[in-house]
């Protein structure tokens, strides 16, 4: 049995995908695929297509390239596999590596787009921008002098994303100014896949927005940030998943291994020796067996439905929202020679208790859909402490008349019913374990 301290020196590296082309986790192919027996080729297919390639040139109404024509033949070949399986040019399997590393050459902006121009949502902190001054809230008009109006988001984003080192100009306009530049140098961006916060004294927040290579390692250290800033043992804990489309099986493992002490993760089953993995709890757990809420829903798919289905099969924590996306097979991305890859399906995983959970998803246990917060004001009632010579409180303490309470700070449970939802669960368990 596979235990965490073994994970790196696994031969074969597990990437768990969603379908979109960002989504996925980057591994390498066992030596047991090169060594497994080969079939004799099908000679009379083979003659097919190169009598069909040879017609192509010869009667096509434009001449066709070569080059075209077989990364043509071999997109289709993995098309008609799976959803999941795919051919990874030299752009797409940078960008597969990319995602999953969290790292990337560029100025360090989160973009928005609005009216047709692209805004500035906010600078990273120790980035290029941020360094440079640029806030939230400047439009970026100009990307090395070309016009960004009428560019998606994702061509502004590709023009801002190159090689570390290189320099890159930004014409900005800030609270309708004159436009200005900026000369920036594109540096090494790592974007965090998690993000923390107390949602209030006692009860901690963790986000994750998809499993990157040291998402295990930002949860360690969001567990140990909510407990300082807390200044004691948290009563709870709110894990959300939501709309996480999943990422690296290595760091879906480390996340539950910080949940809990013992016991079996997720296991694989494949056709080839080197799919069939089980990983396995190392006793670490850093959440000090706190009550946890995990939220997911139709968005939380592949690694994220790895790290729910565990924490439910153990009985670790409550897993509310919705029923989630049922992606439960892996991926195993194939380098080729000149700078690109294939990626196909292995195997399939399954739960401690052997959920597959392909094409039927994660149920959590209790189904709470997303819904409109409306805050109604509350009404100013007249109090015993605004009655004139009205009774002192026999154990002290300061009088609380009409409009005495204090105006709260808006949290992201003020707008998020399925998080208020998660919350309350939490309060009311602390409620009954303490009494």
């Amino acid at each position: 049995m596979l235990h965490l301290s073994r994970l790196t020196s696994l031969a074969l590296t597990i990437a768990l995908v969603i379908g979109a082309p960002l989504a996925f986790a980057d591994q390498t192919a066992p030596p047991a695929v090169a060594a497994t027996t080969k079939a004799p080729l099908p000679l009379d297919e083979l003659r097919t297509f190169a009598e069909v390639m040879d017609r192509i040139k010869a009667a096509y109404v434009e001449p066709v390239d070569d080059k075209a024509l077989l990364e043509n033949a071999i997109k289709g070949m993995l098309s008609n596999l799976d959803p999941h399986s795919a051919y990874l040019g030299p752009e797409d399997f940078a960008e597969l590596q990319e995602s999953t590393s969290g790292e990337f050459g560029g100025l360090g902006i989160e973009v928005g787009s609005e009216d047709g121009m692209i805004k500035v949502v906010s600078p990273i902190d120790d980035t290029p921008a941020s360094k440079a001054g640029i806030q939230a809230g400047d439009l970026i008009v100009k990307i090395n002098g070309q016009p960004t109006r009428g560019q998606t988001m994702t061509e502004a984003v590709d023009k801002m994303r190159g090689k570390v080192g290189q320099k890159i100009t930004l014409t900005l306009v800030r609270d309708g100014g004159a436009p200005f530049d900026v000369t920036l140098t594109r540096a090494t961006i790592t974007v965090k896949s998690v993000k923390s916060q107390l949602l209030e004294s006692g009860y901690g927040y963790i986000r994750i927005t998809q499993f990157q290579v040291k998402t295990g390692e930002e949860v360690a250290k969001a567990l140990a940030k909510l407990r300082k800033d807390n200044g004691k043992k948290l009563n709870g804990i709110v894990l959300d998943l939501r709309n996480n489309p999943g990422g690296v099986l290595q760091s879906a493992v480390e996340v539950v291994d910080h949940f809990i002490t013992k016991g079996l993760i997720v296991y694989t089953k494949g056709r080839i020796a080197n799919s069939e993995l089980r990983f396995s709890a190392t006793g670490n757990d850093l959440s000090e067996n706190v009550p946890l809420a995990v939220l997911i829903n139709g968005g939380s798919a592949s690694a994220s439905e790895i790290v729910a289905g565990a924490l439910q099969d153990q009985k670790r924590g409550v897993l509310m929202g919705t029923t989630s996306f049922g992606k439960g097979s892996v991926q195993t991305v194939l380098p080729l020679n000149n700078e690109r890859a294939l990626k196909i399906t292995t195997a399939l995983y399954y739960t401690p208790n052997g959920r597959s959970i392909q094409a039927q998803g994660i149920v959590p246990d209790i189904e709470v859909r997303q819904a409109k917060i409306t805050n109604e004001a509350d009404n100013e009632y007249f109090k015993e402490a605004d009655l004139q010579g009205h009774l002192g409180n026999g154990n002290g303490g300061a009088d609380q008349p009409t409009g005495s309470s204090k105006k709260a700070k808006p949290m992201p449970q003020d707008d998020d019913y399925q998080l208020a939802q998660a919350l309350s669960l939490l309060k009311g368990l602390s409620i009954t374990r303490n009494r």
